[in-house]
C-alpha cells in the first residue's frame, strides 16, 4: 500500500509541476520510475545524450558496478545542467560518468570553446552539489554522419581532457582513436544506419575503454 501512495504521489506531483523544458517527458519517466523501484544508492550515474540512452546492455556490460543509465534524448550540455537536479544529485552517486557535447554543434553558432565552459558549468555544479563524487568524461565520438564537425569536436576534447587534468576526483577517457580506421575516418561498421548511433561493435569499444575507470 505505502508504494502505491508513493506512485500516486509522485505522479500527482509531476502534473503540477511546471516542467516546460525538452525532454522533460523523459526526465518524468525517470522519476516515476524511481518512486516506484528507488534506485541503489552510491551507484554509478550515467548521464547525457542518446549514445548513452541507446545503450540498452550496459548493466550487462558492466556486471560488477551499480549503474543508473540516466541518458536522455538527443540532450546537450545545457539539458544535463538544467536536469542535473532531477537526475543527477539525488541519487548521491560516488561517480558520475558524462557523455555529451556532440549534439550542442548542431547549432552553428557553438564552438569547441563554448562547448568546454558549458562543460565547466557542469563540472562545477556537480563538484559544489556531489563534492565527494568521481567525475568521469567520456570523449565526444567522430561520427560518420557528423565528420564535418570532427576538428571542432576533436579541439573541445582535448580543452576537456585538459581541463580535467588539473582537477581532483576527475578523469577523461577517449574513445576517438579506436573509432577511426588507419586513414583517420569514422569506422562504419561501428553504426547504425544513421551513421550516428553505434551498434554492439561500438559499444564493445566503449566498454572496453571505460571498464578500467569504474569506480
Amino acid at each position: 500500500m505505502k508504494t502505491i501512495l508513493t506512485f500516486f504521489f509522485v505522479c500527482f506531483s509531476l502534473v503540477l509541476y511546471a516542467q516546460n523544458g525538452k525532454f522533460w517527458d523523459e526526465i518524468r519517466s525517470f522519476k516515476v520510475a524511481d518512486s516506484v523501484q528507488p534506485p541503489p544508492r552510491r551507484a554509478i550515474v550515467f548521464v547525457g545524450s542518446s549514445s548513452f540512452r541507446m545503450w540498452k546492455d550496459i548493466n550487462r556490460d558492466f556486471p560488477n558496478h551499480k549503474i543508473i543509465n540516466r541518458g536522455f534524448g538527443g540532450s546537450s550540455l545545457p539539458h544535463v545542467i538544467e536536469y542535473a537536479d532531477e537526475i543527477i544529485i539525488p541519487y548521491k552517486p560516488k561517480q558520475v560518468v558524462i557523455y555529451c557535447g556532440e549534439n550542442d554543434f548542431m547549432n552553428d553558432t557553438v564552438t569547441s570553446q563554448i562547448v568546454t565552459e558549458r562543460f565547466t558549468r557542469l563540472f562545477q555544479l556537480l563538484r559544489k552539489e556531489v563534492p565527494r563524487a568521481n567525475i568521469l568524461f567520456v570523449s565526444m565520438k567522430p561520427s560518420p554522419s557528423r565528420q564535418r564537425l570532427m576538428p571542432q569536436i576533436a579541439a573541445a576534447n582535448a580543452a576537456i581532457q585538459e581541463y580535467i587534468k588539473g582537477q581532483r576526483r576527475a578523469s577523461f577517457v577517449s574513445i576517438w582513436e579506436p573509432m577511426l580506421d588507419s586513414n583517420g575516418v569514422p569506422r562504419k561498421e561501428l553504426f547504425l544506419e544513421d551513421m550516428l548511433h553505434m551498434n554492439t561493435q561500438g559499444y564493445a569499444i566503449w566498454q572496453k575503454a571505460i571498464e578500467p575507470h569504474l569506480r
